[in-house]
C-alpha cells in the first residue's frame, strides 16, 4: 500500500500547474472593489444618519469616506483599462446633458469640499448636450477633481463650453498649478509614470486612454495639462470631438 501512495503521489508532481496572473489579479481587483464598496456604503450610512456636532469624529469619517472613493475609483480604473486593453469594454456614447453630469459629479464631493473650506463653481449652459461614455468621462472628471482639491487654497471651478465643434472641459484651482515635469510631459502622458517614485500617474494615463477612445472622423480627444487660467494655479483641459 505504501508503494502506491508513493506512486500516486509523484504522479501528481509532474502534473502541470496552469496559472494565469493576469486573470488572478483581475479577480483580486473585483474582489477588493467590492470589500471596499460595502466599506463605503457603512461610512455613508454613519455620516448621513448622524449631525456633524453629534459626532465627535465626523471630520475624520469624512476624509476615511473619501479616501474610501477615491481608492475605490482606483479599483475601477484599473479594471477599466484592463478591459480596454482586452478589447473588453464596452464603449457606448450616449447624449449627455452637460449641467447634470457635471453636478452629478460635484454632489458626490460636497462634504469634503465643505469639510476643507473650498468653493466650487460650475459654469456650463444648461442646454449644452454632448455625445460621449458617461462613465468614462466621469471617472476623468474625478480624476481631475480629486487632484484640484488635494492643491486647490479655496477655489475650484468646473467649467464646459463648445468651442470650433468640440467640447472642452476645465477643471481649475487656485492652487501652486501643476510642476514643469508634468506638463513638459503633455505630449506623452506616460512619462508621469514613476513607479521608483511611489506616483504611478495611474489617473493620468486613464484620462488621457478615455478621452483618445472618443473619435469624430478624423478629430480625437486629447488630455492637455496648463497653469494659468481663470485662478492662475492649475487647469486640467479634456476636449472632446
Amino acid at each position: 500500500m505504501l508503494g502506491v501512495s508513493n506512486k500516486k503521489q509523484s504522479d501528481t508532481t509532474d502534473v502541470p500547474v496552469v496559472f494565469n496572473m493576469a486573470n488572478f489579479l483581475v479577480s483580486s481587483v473585483h474582489d477588493m472593489k467590492n470589500s471596499v464598496s460595502m466599506l463605503i456604503c457603512g461610512l455613508d450610512k454613519v455620516l448621513t444618519s448622524a449631525e456633524a456636532a453629534q459626532l465627535s469624529t465626523h471630520a475624520e469619517l469624512v476624509q476615511m469616506n473619501h479616501e474610501a472613493k477615491r481608492i475605490n475609483n482606483r479599483l475601477i480604473q484599473l479594471l477599466t483599462l484592463y478591459k480596454l486593453g482586452q478589447k473588453m469594454y464596452p464603449f457606448d456614447p450616449q447624449s449627455v446633458c452637460l449641467d447634470d453630469f457635471l453636478r452629478t459629479i460635484v454632489a458626490q464631493y460636497a462634504q469634503l469640499l465643505k469639510f476643507h473650506e473650498i468653493h466650487l463653481e460650475v459654469h456650463v449652459h444648461p442646454d449644452l448636450y454632448w455625445y460621449f461614455d458617461e462613465d468614462l468621462i466621469s471617472g476623468v472628471i474625478g480624476n481631475a477633481l480629486n487632484n484640484a482639491m488635494r492643491h486647490a487654497h479655496h477655489r475650484i471651478t468646473i467649467s464646459a463650453l463648445e468651442c470650433e465643434g468640440q467640447l472642452t472641459l476645465r477643471v481649475e484651482d487656485d492652487g501652486g498649478g501643476y510642476p514643469v515635469e508634468l506638463l513638459q510631459g503633455n505630449d506623452n502622458v506616460m512619462q508621469s509614470v514613476d513607479f521608483h517614485g511611489g506616483s504611478t500617474g495611474l489617473g493620468l494615463y486613464f484620462s488621457a486612454m478615455a478621452a483618445r477612445m472618443h473619435r469624430n472622423r478624423d478629430l480625437r480627444g486629447e488630455l492637455h495639462l496648463e497653469n494659468g487660467g481663470s485662478l492662475q494655479g492649475a487647469c486640467f483641459v479634456l476636449r472632446l470631438p
